[in-house]
């Protein structure tokens, strides 16, 4: 159910606009740039606890992302998920520790928003 797979990610998630050339590896390096200093204010003015550590999570993965792709020119993803199921193998996306912590982050702050205090709140 669990392999251990050695993928090079020059995309964006799930491998969404491939494109090895610098001149695009530099943009997504930018876009993620804005993207870690944009969150990193929402974080500072955060007000609950869930809401700062899942915003956290997702800078953290970011920028674990960002050092990949800045180290070697693509992210590095290797834990793959599958099941076999009548004779097909189903396998889910290669991904990496820090998918899972800006997935885990995302989950968090929906999660806040739904449920927290200031949904609870809302009339």
């Amino acid at each position: 159910f669990f392999d251990l797979v050695l993928a090079w990610n020059i995309g964006i998630s799930f491998g969404w606009l491939q494109n090895d050339s610098p001149l695009a590896q530099y943009g997504l390096m930018a876009v993620k740039a804005v993207a870690v200093v944009a969150l990193a204010i929402w974080m500072a003015r955060s007000e609950t606890k869930l809401a700062t550590t899942a915003l956290g999570l997702i800078i953290g993965g970011a920028i674990g992302n960002g050092i990949d792709r800045l180290a070697y020119g693509a992210v590095v993803d290797f834990a793959l998920f599958h099941i076999e199921i009548g004779g097909t193998v189903y396998n889910w996306y290669i991904f990496n520790m820090a998918d899972v912590a800006i997935v885990a982050g995302v989950a968090g702050l929906l999660y806040d928003s739904f449920f927290g205090a200031h949904a609870a709140k809302a009339p």
